[in-house]
């Protein structure tokens, strides 16, 4: 460990095959927590590369029992979160609407951390199982098209560092690194991130794991989502091809709101929230969850444009498709309840 702190301190960055050897080294008994303190620390103030992300995220998969092969091509579209913007469940809304629409979605997320509501929080008012078991998981994938993995639960094996990240109480590689983690084999992903200077970073990263098509978005006003308050930016991710560009709701013909417009808060009211948009009541959360809906399905490759997304989203929707995904997550839950570790 010392060799690999002492080029992260003098400013150089870490190989992938370095990173994850200083990685695995963390899961050892003889590493003190001030080690593992170092390390992290030390590449936060010299800052993260894609290649020491890519590093980190392959040893924590590989210490998941949930880690799997894909067998639907099914995508996630979780963000980063820190945005600290209090806005409502938009991924976590948005993921049912791309279920909706025939894309399997596995949807990896944790409690709260930047935002009064993490995506676990208001799907467990709501009735969904934070715990389902890997074979419950794929179960669900293949029949209601969407399936939950809680972060804590799938990567228990990472408390050496969730005590140290607590007491250090700082911003380190884990806030960037979140999305990357979901233990299923993903084709595709959508992710948003609280920082425009990381797009690449994360973006590279999803090319190095191994993703054929992903979208990354910093969304306007500096939001971990696509966002209806002006200029987005992007990098697409296609045929190994990092691709920049920048969009704006009114190129999609969708209206601008401001930020406050989709204010969320406690479980109960967030939860209320997906269930309006869900039932397609309009409002400015319909409308942001359309674009990220849309979004994420042109990122899957399911729609053609980035347009043709915004229509199979508002369809998901209508139709009453993307509802029923909610409600088939719940009774998925109940029926399992007992079985549930």
């Amino acid at each position: 460990m010392r060799t690999y702190l002492e080029k992260l301190i003098q400013g150089n960055n870490l190989s992938i095959e370095e990173m994850k050897a200083a990685a695995l080294a963390c899961f050892k008994e003889s590493i003190t927590e001030s080690e593992i303190a170092a390390l992290l620390t030390a590449l936060q103030v010299k800052g993260e590369t894609a290649e020491e992300v890519t590093g980190l995220v392959e040893v924590i998969l590989s210490q998941s029992a949930f880690n799997t092969d894909s067998i639907v091509n099914a995508m996630d579209n979780c963000g980063t979160g820190g945005d600290m913007s209090g806005s409502f469940n938009i991924s976590t809304t948005s993921a049912f609407v791309i279920a909706g629409a025939g894309v399997p979605v596995a949807k990896h997320g944790n409690r709260s951390v930047s935002s009064k509501t993490g995506s676990a929080d208001v799907l467990e008012y709501l009735g969904v199982s934070l715990f389902f078991t890997r074979s419950q998981v794929e179960e669900s994938l293949v029949q209601n098209q969407i399936a939950f993995l809680f972060a804590p639960h799938v990567h228990n094996a990472l408390k050496p560092f969730t005590k140290v990240r607590k007491d250090l109480g700082l911003p380190t590689i884990f806030n960037v690194i979140g999305p990357l983690t979901n233990p299923i084999m993903l084709n595709s992903q959508f992710i948003g991130v609280y920082r425009k200077d990381k797009l690449h970073i994360v973006a590279q990263a999803l090319r190095n794991l191994g993703r054929k098509r992903a979208l990354v978005v910093n969304g306007a006003g500096g939001m971990d989502e696509a966002s209806l308050a002006g200029k987005n930016h992007l990098i697409l991710l296609e045929d190994g091809e990092l691709k920049p560009f920048t969009l704006h709701p009114e190129e999609v013909g969708l209206p601008v709101y401001s930020i406050k417009e989709i204010q969320g808060g406690d479980a109960k009211k967030n939860a209320t929230i997906t269930k309006n948009v869900l039932q397609g009541n309009p409002s400015a959360y319909l409308d942001t969850v359309i674009l990220n809906a849309g979004l994420g399905l042109y990122a899957h490759g399911t729609a053609s444009s980035i347009k043709h997304g915004i229509e199979l989203a508002k369809e998901s929707i209508h139709s009453g498709k993307a509802l029923e995904c909610l409600t088939n997550l719940v009774h998925f839950s109940k029926k399992y309840d007992s079985e549930v570790v």
